[in-house]
């Protein structure tokens, strides 16, 4: 589990690809400070698991499911990516709720400058619109974010400087995929009532059919 708040920029270092896999070697330093093997560590919003590291990098393995579901299928040698250690139990809960499950790839199709802030506006797959709503929050590339507006084909945020100045969203531009994640207290909410709708069109549910099944 993450916040969506970055701890640093890692930086690619070798990809070694097999037959439908990869093997990152990625920079760092911030989240290297206490790192274990097995320990987890999101990559661009994608939660990877730590399986050789030094005192300068660390190795993570991408498997077949990640590369095609994500943007780290296109990451090349040099480039740059948003690195945050696993929550613990404890630590301020500054973003939102991350999983490091990513929900689909979306495509920025405008950035325009207002004031201090750059408004992004994101294309995206309705597996990630169908749980966003203004206000609400959404992990880009593991950036916990607040979504300004969405409609059914994509959805805006608003970056700060700061924001722009620690994270790959300050060097991306338009035309760029970023990994998308929905807020996972949405998604719950979503499921639950769609199971009592469900359960409101069973003509057969009643009190008698819950007592003759052991609910009652």
């Amino acid at each position: 589990m993450f916040t969506g708040l970055v701890e640093e920029l890692g930086t690619i270092k070798a990809i070694n690809n097999g037959p439908a896999s990869s093997l990152l070697k990625i920079t760092a330093k911030t989240v290297l400070q206490d790192v274990k093997i097995g320990d987890s560590i999101a990559v661009n919003g994608v939660c990877l698991t730590v399986v050789n590291f030094t005192g300068g990098d660390f190795e993570a393995q991408v498997m077949a499911e990640t590369l095609k579901k994500t943007n780290l299928r296109d990451l090349k040698i040099g480039d740059k990516v948003n690195l945050e250690r696993a929550l613990r139990m404890g630590d301020r809960l500054g973003g939102h709720l991350v999983s490091g499950h990513v929900d689909g790839v979306g495509q920025i199709i405008e950035q325009t400058k207002h004031d201090i802030a750059i408004v992004t506006r994101i294309k995206a797959p309705d597996d990630v619109l169908n749980y966003l709503i203004p206000k609400g929050s959404v992990s880009v590339d593991g950036i916990s974010l607040t979504v300004v507006d969405v409609n059914d084909r994509d959805f805006t945020i608003s970056l700060i400087p700061h924001t722009m100045s620690i994270t790959t969203l300050g060097i991306k531009k338009v035309g760029d995929y970023v990994n998308l994640e929905s807020d996972m207290i949405g998604k719950y909410v979503k499921r639950f009532i769609n199971n009592e709708s469900k359960l409101d069109k069973r003509k057969d549910l009643s009190l008698t059919f819950l007592a003759e099944n052991g609910f009652l």
